[in-house]
């Protein structure tokens, strides 16, 4: 648990590994320093689950809310008489693809910035869920997948929130290499080495002018997980954990509503 504990705070940074995908093995365990591997997530943490259903939403984060949605994709689930789904999910910093497992079809393709929530849910503690705002409309939809064990549910949502994490270095990078290069070109210095910009940059994912203030908020009950996690809130260290008092130590991120402005479609 201390991996999990401490992945809401820490700035992946390890060497590289081997990419790897996990919940297709009954027998498989993620790797103690799996939350520390930059150059992974990078590439894409890939996870088997299975897909249990979407519901629409009226917010775009809430415990009680995700809660509810879940609730009701299960027992719509339940009620098919049907076998979920199979899908791998992949999870990086441009945000959540999902394919189906049988025909490795891709299925969805959830920018980062259009997901405002995910949490393991507190009462059906092996379910995986996030919101996110639908790419046809401006509806909100809550998707939710069944995972293996309680700690494969909260592995992927740690993981969820480890790519915010880094999409908003790249894109606070990107952002502050701008204002380096429009300061040293209006003293007739020129634009910076391009190697230095692309370092900067992340696939397809551009950065915005807008400034932003915490990706990740702090919601009720916080400080007790702030308290068990030594995190703390600050400009520097945006992301903090909102841990639930619960018996099974379920974690739920949220994002602020301001996140369409932080990173620019």
């Amino acid at each position: 648990m201390d991996a999990l504990k401490s992945a809401g705070r820490a700035i992946i940074r390890s060497p590289s590994i081997a990419t790897q995908s996990w919940g297709s093995g009954k027998h498989k365990k993620l790797p103690e320093n799996w939350t520390d591997t930059r150059e992974t997530l990078l590439e894409g943490m890939v996870f088997h689950l299975k897909y249990l259903g979407v519901t629409m939403v009226e917010q775009p984060k809430g415990e009680e809310l995700s809660a509810a949605a879940v609730k009701r994709i299960v027992a719509t689930s339940k009620a098919s008489g049907k076998k979920p789904q199979k899908v791998t999910l992949s999870v990086s910093p441009r945000g959540i693809i999902l394919f189906d497992s049988a025909s490795n079809q891709m299925m969805e393709n959830i920018s980062i910035y259009r997901i405002s929530y995910c949490t393991a849910d507190k009462m059906h503690d092996k379910v995986f869920a996030y919101i996110a705002q639908s790419q046809h409309n401006e509806t909100l939809e809550c998707h939710a997948f069944l995972c293996s064990k309680r700690k494969m549910a909260q592995a992927v949502t740690l993981t969820v929130a480890q790519a915010f994490r880094v999409a908003f270095e790249f894109w606070q990078a990107n952002k502050e290499e701008k204002e380096k290069r429009v300061k040293t070109g209006s003293d007739g210095e020129g634009a910076s080495n391009p190697q230095s910009d692309s370092s900067a940059s992340l696939g397809s994912l551009e950065g915005g002018d807008v400034a932003t203030g915490n990706l990740l908020d702090l919601a009720e009950g916080a400080n007790g997980a702030q308290a068990r996690s030594g995190a703390q809130q600050t400009e520097a260290d945006p992301f903090v954990v909102n841990n639930h008092p619960a018996e099974n130590n379920n974690i739920v991120w949220e994002l602020e509503d301001g996140l369409d402005e932080a990173f620019s479609r």
